[in-house]
C-alpha cells in the first residue's frame, strides 16, 4: 500500500536559475520527508558547482546525482552537466547519455516524465525560470499521472519563456512567486 501525499518533489530551471533556487532550496528545514531532483541546464563543457554550492546553504544534503543512486527522503539531487537524469521504478536515479531533448541535455522532460512514471499521483513539478519550454510536457506528464503542477510567476522569473510554456501546456498549474513556493513547500510537511 502506498503512502497518501506526495513522497517526491522535481524541479527545472534554466536562465536565472541559481537565484531562484537560492530563494527554495535553503528555506527547506532540516528533517524534510521528501527528496528534490532537480535539472538546471548547464552547459556540457562546464564543471557542475550546483550541488557544492547549495551544500554550504542548505540544511538538508544536497549531492550531484549518480548512476543506479537510490532516493532518499530530505536529500537534493542535482543533474551532473551533459546527463539526462531519470527515475526508474524501483526509485533510484539513472544517467543516460542519450541525445539532447530541446537542446538540452540534462533535460527537464526527461526527468519530469520518468518521474511521473515512477512516482504517479505522488509526485510535485516545480517548473521555475527558464529561457526555453523544457519542462513543460514533462510537467503535463506529471498532472496526467495525478500529481502536482507548480510553475512560478513568469513576472517574477528572470527568464519567463519556461513558465509561460508550462502553464501554456498545465492551465491547472498553480501559479506562484517564490515566496509562496517556500510556503508551499513548508506546508507539505505539516
Amino acid at each position: 500500500m502506498t503512502a497518501p501525499g506526495p513522497q517526491a518533489i522535481v524541479i527545472g530551471a534554466s536562465a536565472g536559475a541559481v537565484e531562484a533556487l537560492g530563494t527554495i532550496l535553503p528555506s527547506i528545514p532540516k528533517g524534510f520527508r521528501l527528496p528534490l531532483v532537480v535539472v538546471v541546464h548547464i552547459p556540457p563543457d562546464k564543471h557542475s558547482v550546483m550541488a557544492e554550492l547549495f551544500a554550504a546553504k542548505c540544511q538538508v544534503e544536497v549531492v550531484e546525482a549518480e548512476d543506479k543512486m537510490p532516493i532518499e527522503p530530505g536529500v537534493i539531487y542535482f543533474a551532473p552537466p551533459d546527463y539526462h537524469l531519470l527515475v526508474e521504478a524501483d526509485k533510484t536515479l539513472s544517467l543516460t547519455g542519450d541525445e539532447p531533448v530541446l537542446y538540452s541535455r540534462p533535460s527537464i522532460d526527461v526527468l519530469f516524465e520518468s518521474a511521473a512514471d515512477a512516482f504517479g499521483p505522488h509526485l510535485i513539478g516545480l517548473i521555475l525560470t527558464g529561457a526555453n519550454q523544457d519542462g513543460a510536457n514533462g510537467l503535463a506528464a506529471i498532472v496526467k499521472a495525478g500529481g502536482t503542477a507548480i510553475v512560478q510567476d513568469p513576472q517574477t522569473a528572470f527568464a519567463a519563456a519556461m513558465p509561460e510554456a508550462a502553464i501554456k501546456a498545465c492551465p491547472q498549474a498553480r501559479v506562484l512567486a517564490l515566496p509562496e513556493v517556500v510556503n508551499f513547500l513548508r506546508e507539505l510537511e505539516t
